[in-house]
């Protein structure tokens, strides 16, 4: 594990110390959880390729016909 110095304005390290002591954990505890739960938050899954298959070479050509009055 690497240490890590962050800066918090003075409210938000006070409300920090008041969470950790009802949660019964470290300050450092509740920052990885928060850390951790943006950085798994902000990851999209990767779209399989292809998206859209189709025996149909024309497909792409007639997209606004096909489409038509879909979502109406």
């Amino acid at each position: 594990m690497k240490k890590t110095t962050v800066y918090l304005p003075d409210d938000l390290k006070a409300a920090l110390g008041r969470v950790a002591d009802e949660r019964g954990q470290s300050e450092a505890e509740l920052i990885r959880e928060a850390v951790g739960d943006l950085v798994r938050g902000s990851e999209r899954p990767r779209p399989r390729l292809p998206l859209f298959h189709s025996d149909d070479p024309t497909l792409a050509e007639r997209v606004d016909e096909e489409l038509r009055g879909f979502g109406e």
